[in-house]
């Protein structure tokens, strides 16, 4: 008879074929089954480690067998394989919570509606620079389970997003950090903005006297949420200027300023490689993070100086003709946008468009009145935006392609005058990531030249 626990894992990506790799490592029966086309590079790896796998389907007669499904963050619970296994009562957890059981490794976990990955890049930077074994997983980086099973870590960085939190029930961070919560993935929530604060809030599940949360301390959802809530956490917010509690502000003299128990320290904000009050918070939850973990001093300052950004956040993608191209694909909600309008200079053009989450454009209103000389619609639908901006901007645009859209910025725009593609919405209407977006972006400016 065969005692083995039998795991079903759904989804052939990074995250499943990882859960699947530390499943077959623990002596499991694995199968993993995905219901589209799994990229050639995890098929070969699925195939080299022996691990049976289906593609194109999902057998439910195999999948309802097991003892246990991890499932994909990508799939909905409303999908009609997830429907099944619930009927069956079958138990359901992400690959981020398979992880956590077969490591005792120091977890500092990321999550926020923006700014999650270059917080996330910026302490796994600080960690590394400081010479900590320090692994990156979650939204950035390699699979966990694959890290745990084949290239164990003393410490993982960790960007979670709402949907890797939703199937996270004894996983445990050590040090959580929450930058900011406004509406995103509404359509996934019911389009109940309480559902996806409550979906947030996962990642202090389970937090100890010992363990740390780190947040920004003028967010009104959070604050609410903290209000409704308890943790016996050690509580670190953080805020532009100093409030009370604070553990890290920007004092009068311009001094970047942490303050914790385990270590102190004053920078000049002027030093911090990256620019904008967005990435200020950024550059303090991962500062605060790094104090927590007991870094030296001159290694957190050296690492906040020297860091070079992300792709596709606020990146600079050319000047033509005189005419500034900034590429801010990663802005897949209107929250994003509203914080790279907020460094943006007047005399800007502004690319929207895409698939449309359930997005309220009222945020950044004030910000398109006072900065944007005309909106370039980007997308198969732009009937919202249209209808929303008709009347706020002096020209608004409606393209169907990436190529139209530089047409019209291009035309559109004068020497000193900056393009800002920072879309609000998910890119699956005419490309296949916000990465291929931006991709696409960076490379239509370079062929202007």
């Amino acid at each position: 008879m065969n005692n083995r626990k039998r795991l079903v894992v759904l989804g052939g990506g990074e995250s499943g074929v990882g859960a699947a790799i530390l499943g077959k490592d623990k002596g499991m029966e694995v199968f993993l089954s995905d219901f589209g086309q799994i990229p050639e590079r995890y098929r070969q790896q699925l195939e080299a480690e022996g691990i049976e796998w289906e593609q194109g389907q999902h057998t439910l007669e195999r999948i309802l067998s097991a003892d246990e499904v991890v499932k994909s963050p990508g799939i909905p619970p409303t999908a009609p394989v997830m429907k099944a296994i619930a009927e069956k009562g079958i138990p359901v957890i992400s690959e981020i919570e398979m992880a956590g059981r077969f490591t005792d490794a120091k977890m500092v976990c990321i999550t926020g509606s923006n700014g999650k990955t270059t917080t996330t890049l910026l302490t796994y930077h600080i960690l590394r620079e400081a010479g900590i074994n320090v692994g990156l997983a979650g939204n950035v980086g390699r699979s966990l389970a694959l890290q745990v099973a084949r290239t164990p870590h003393d410490v993982y960085v960790i960007e979670l997003s709402s949907f890797q939190l939703e199937n996270m029930y004894e996983f445990k961070a050590n040090i959580a950090v929450m930058l900011n919560i406004t509406p995103d993935h509404l359509d996934r929530y019911d389009y109940k903005m309480d559902n996806y604060v409550k979906a947030k809030f996962r990642i202090i599940r389970n937090l100890t006297s010992e363990d740390a949360f780190i947040f920004w301390q003028d967010d009104p959802t959070i604050q609410r949420q903290l209000e409704q809530i308890a943790t016996e956490a050690r509580l670190f917010p953080f805020a532009e200027h100093e409030e009370h509690q604070s553990h890290a502000w920007v004092d009068d003299a311009g001094e970047l300023v942490f303050d914790t128990s385990e270590t102190s320290l004053k920078m000049p904000r002027a030093e911090l490689s990256l620019n904008g009050l967005h990435n200020l918070y950024n550059s303090m939850a991962a500062g605060l993070s790094a104090c927590l973990l007991d870094i030296k001093k001159e290694d957190i300052r050296r690492a906040l100086s020297d860091f070079e950004g992300v792709e596709h956040r606020l990146e600079p993608a050319g000047t033509v003709d005189g005419v500034r191209y900034i590429n801010d694909s990663k802005a897949t909600n209107v929250n994003s946008c509203w914080y790279a309008l907020e460094s943006m200079p007047k005399g800007t053009v502004l690319i929207l468009g895409g698939k449309d989450k359930g997005n309220d454009y009222s945020e950044i209103e004030p910000l398109v009145r006072e900065k944007v000389k005309a909106i370039v619609c980007m997308g198969k639908n732009n009937s919202k935006l249209i209808s929303y901006f008709g009347g706020i901007v002096d020209q608004i645009r409606d393209t169907h392609s990436l190529d139209e859209a530089m047409a019209a910025c291009h035309e559109i725009a004068r020497p000193g005058d900056t393009v800002l593609l920072s879309p609000c919405c998910a890119s699956f209407d005419l490309f296949s990531s916000y990465e291929d977006r931006g991709r696409q972006f960076k490379q239509a400016v370079a062929e202007m030249k």
